[in-house]
């Protein structure tokens, strides 16, 4: 019966209202993770810590050898 009573705006303001709720809870869920969670270790992908693990001198050397062999 409440729902005979509800009219086409009311459900369309309804909707929208739990579409939004929807959305904010994902994009809090992002920062959530990315921020303050523990089991992404390292950076806000969960790669597994790869980011952190990158030997900037050997991509310097491997970019200098491309450079040298063309």
């Amino acid at each position: 019966m409440l729902l005979l009573t509800i009219t086409s705006v009311e459900m369309q303001y309804l909707l929208i209202g739990v579409l939004f709720m929807a959305a904010a809870s994902y994009v809090g869920r992002i920062f959530y993770r990315a921020f303050f969670s523990k089991t992404a270790a390292g950076c806000a992908k969960g790669c597994g810590g790869v980011c952190g693990q990158l030997n900037v001198d050997q991509l310097q050397r491997t970019i200098e050898a491309r450079e040298a062999a063309r």
